[in-house]
């Protein structure tokens, strides 16, 4: 459970960025419910099989960490390395201010685009593929079952899907708190992201010196 537990908080990560507020502009969007479902279960799907790719390409490789027996190829540098990697990218785009082109699109989206844009942005934004990395990454090398990343995957599903709850939950109120909600996260989500990356890289390296 501890294995398990280390890997929850990089669902945070998952989502910060132009993954959530493409989550909230959504939820205001003309057919808001349906276009935020598509949009989560893209996401979710998309997270469900990098996670699960990355797992298995590192049992092909028979990765293992220190912990779990010497003469093994070790991967919890690797995973320090990228997750250092991805807290740079965080850093160096924290200050982004201008929102990429396709977002002025969400308004009008239909259902379908929502999901497509939900797979892809989770398929294939750098940030996510490193914490999907991570996480398959982790399982496979510490002998752990694929089970294990299923924490992570709700807590992503949850965080994601976030904006939905308040639409579903709140009705009308929902426009005024999704700008507010929107507005934050564009000027505070990297400093959680880099709060969450370096908690993992500490437990990381904390367990290369204790091996």
């Amino acid at each position: 459970m501890l294995d398990l537990a280390k890997l929850l908080p990089l669902a945070v990560v998952m989502v910060a960025g132009p993954q959530i507020i493409s989550a909230i502009m959504l939820a205001t969007s003309e057919q808001a419910r349906k276009n935020s479902f598509g949009y989560v279960c893209g996401a979710v799907l998309a997270t469900v099989v990098a996670t699960s790719t990355f797992d298995l390409v590192a049992q092909a490789l028979q990765l293992k960490a220190r912990s779990a027996g010497s003469g093994s190829v070790t991967v919890d540098w690797v995973l320090v390395v990228v997750l250092a990697a991805a807290a740079i990218r965080v850093y160096l785009e924290r200050s982004t201010t201008e929102p990429p082109k396709w977002m002025g699109k969400l308004q009008g989206a239909t259902p379908a685009f929502s999901f497509r844009l939900g797979l892809l942005l989770f398929l294939f934004m750098p940030t996510d593929l490193m914490m999907t990395f991570t996480v398959g990454a982790y399982v496979a090398s510490h002998g752990l079952p694929l089970w294990h990343a299923a924490g992570f995957w709700l807590l992503t599903s949850l965080f994601i899907g976030l904006p939905l709850l308040v639409l579903l939950l709140m009705g009308k109120r929902a426009d005024v708190v999704l700008p507010k909600m929107r507005d934050w996260m564009s000027a505070n989500s990297w400093v959680v992201s880099e709060i969450v990356i370096a908690f993992f890289m500490l437990m990381e390296v904390l367990n290369i010196v204790s091996a």
